[in-house]
């Protein structure tokens, strides 16, 4: 009798060990709740274990950091015509070079550099410098400050180019990675997530469309990468919004979808062409909205006419409201804006307004985009 009850014990005992062994194993877990809140099961790896981590971004950061290069600018100092005079000259001393410093993204291997058209603005000399320590100099191959793009071009084969990813593929809360070369400490690595999409209206750019991540971005980081978590390019760092000068965790990037088509325009032709009306905007508040007759505020209200421009020849006025163009409905000031410059010139379109309480529709050839400097209106 004895010895079955023995027997029974010992295979009670074994089945209960098993059962613990497979818990430990599969569901540690749930022996940590069972044992009350102050024991804590730790998962230890073995000392060379390998497998893949998903607490690091080592390897986003090993395929995007050769690509990412830090930016010198030198702009010869503007003498006053009195430091020539004997006497005043000597008032003035001698005056040397200001420095700029920025980042920037080699996009080519044969030697194109994506960065801020800031970066670069007004520059007598341009060197660019690897994170190898190499330096060299660029040239700028052509800007476009309507988006604060610039793309330069060194003497350069076989170079490390980044990868460009999807601005689709890019969603509020996906972690990314600023690279660039803050305070000219040297290239940094800061983390955050997309805090936002399609940020305008910041009065940055004329044409904003920005992710705005809480990734640090800091003076010298201007022309960097903005990366997610496999490498790839996503942004270009541009601006941060702060008090102090430094980062509070507000910076803004520009896509890299509207980097592309700056850039791939840049480098062919040196310059950005876009449409243009040649009108002043108003936003269309309800109130104007209920005296020409509209159900509810929608399109741009025409505050100006520039002489010459294309509404000008086309014959719209004032006080137009411009409802659609093309098969395409305005909603505000950013839409016709947009719509208008992505158009070539020689276009010619139907714009449908309101007038007098009337929709009218009326044909517009639309003109090339002046220089931001030289331009009226949109």
């Amino acid at each position: 009798m004895l010895h079955r009850l023995w027997l029974v014990f010992a295979q009670w005992v074994t089945v209960a060990v098993a059962v613990v062994f497979a818990v430990q194993t599969l569901r540690p877990e749930w022996l940590a709740d069972s044992l009350g809140r102050g024991t804590v099961v730790f998962n230890a790896a073995s000392p060379g274990s390998g497998g893949t981590r998903t607490d690091s971004y080592a390897e986003a950061v090993r395929r995007a950091q050769p690509s990412v290069v830090n930016i010198y600018t030198r702009k010869a100092a503007r003498r006053s015509p009195l430091s020539e005079d004997p006497f005043f000259g000597q008032f003035f001393g001698t005056p040397g070079p200001q420095q700029n410093l920025g980042s920037g993204v080699i996009v080519s291997a044969q030697g194109y550099i994506l960065t801020n058209n800031h970066v670069v603005e007004g520059a007598d000399q341009v060197e660019v410098a690897f994170p190898d320590g190499r330096q060299t100099v660029a040239r700028v191959v052509g800007a476009d400050p309507e988006t604060d793009l610039a793309v330069l071009k060194i003497d350069a084969s076989d170079l490390p180019a980044i990868t460009l990813g999807q601005t689709d593929d890019v969603h509020v809360g996906d972690v990314v990675l600023a690279i660039g070369n803050p305070f000219g400490v040297g290239q940094t690595v800061t983390m955050g997530i997309v805090s936002a999409l399609g940020r305008h209206d910041l009065g940055i750019n004329t044409f904003e469309n920005f992710i705005q991540t809480d990734a640090a971005i800091n003076p010298g980081n201007s022309g960097g990468a903005l990366v997610d978590t496999r490498g790839n390019l996503v942004g270009v760092n541009s601006a941060i919004y702060s008090r102090t000068g430094s980062s509070i965790g507000i910076g803004f990037a520009i896509p890299v979808s509207t980097a592309r088509q700056v850039m791939e325009q840049l480098i062919k032709d040196g310059v950005v062409t876009r449409g243009w009306l040649g009108v002043g905007m108003h936003e269309v508040t309800p109130e104007i909205a209920e005296s020409f007759g509209l159900k509810s505020p929608q399109g741009v209200l025409i505050s100006a006419i520039y002489q010459g421009g294309p509404a000008d020849h086309a014959g719209l006025k004032p006080g137009d409201i411009v409802l659609q163009i093309g098969d395409k409905r305005i909603n505000d000031e950013k839409s016709l804006l947009n719509m208008v410059a992505a158009l070539k010139p020689d276009t010619a379109m139907t714009v449908l307004i309101r007038r007098e309480s009337k929709d009218v529709p009326i044909k517009v050839t639309i003109g090339k985009r002046p220089p931001a400097r030289a331009r009226q209106g949109e």
